[in-house]
């Protein structure tokens, strides 16, 4: 059972959502801070991993407090969707926060600088959407950050199709090309996992509206 309320114990899963989304930006914030002090890489890699375990714990708890709630303020699907898709859109930053530290990444090239800024951009607006969906049945605002979740994926996909073109040209010895692949790869699924928010946002939305 579910209804739109506004109990305490609704409550939770709204703060959930939100303190998730926020942990999001907090890590793509230090992505997008790493490739610019590559002294700092190692450091900021591990305070990113620290924030994907938060994240983690609050995906577990959501999820177990989901199945010991009767009536929940959204359909339990959306609930479960939500949550775990805000949480591999920080699994994935985690992943190329990782890689800058593993591979000793000293210079990021243009084109991963600008996917990850894309990425940070994207977070963002996820984040405020997210803090949106208790007023769904006035959703004209956060179905306008969709919209512009929507685009920055499509600016994503871009940045992506270019940086690849660039790694084959033959600038980068094979090595290079396997970890800006790697890197890239994980900032683009993450941007991808931003989108994929946005659409189950919009799907409540519709559902309240």
């Amino acid at each position: 059972m579910f209804g739109l309320t506004s109990s305490k114990k609704d409550r939770v899963f709204y703060d959930a959502f939100e303190k998730h989304a926020t942990c999001v930006v907090r890590a793509a914030e230090l992505f997008v801070q790493a490739l610019h002090s590559p002294d700092l890489v190692v450091e900021i890699s591990k305070q990113v991993r620290s924030i994907e375990a938060e994240g983690d714990t609050i995906t577990h708890d959501t999820i177990a407090r989901l199945h010991k709630t009767w009536i929940t303020p959204l359909d339990r699907a959306d609930i479960h969707a939500l949550i775990s898709t805000l949480d591999d859109v920080l699994d994935l930053t985690e992943a190329a926060a990782d890689r800058l530290a593993l591979y000793e990444i000293r210079t990021a090239p243009p084109f991963v600088v600008g996917l990850a800024s894309v990425l940070l951009q994207a977070t963002q607006a996820t984040e405020k959407a997210v803090r949106l969906l208790q007023n769904v049945k006035q959703p004209e605002e956060m179905l306008k950050l969709c919209v512009e979740i929507n685009r920055l994926e499509n600016d994503a996909d871009s940045d992506y199709r270019q940086g690849l073109a660039t790694l084959f040209k033959g600038e980068f010895d094979a090595m290079a090309v396997f970890k800006w692949r790697d890197i890239i790869d994980n900032l683009e699924a993450a941007t991808d996992r931003c989108e994929d928010v946005a659409n189950i946002l919009e799907g409540i939305a519709l559902e309240y509206s």
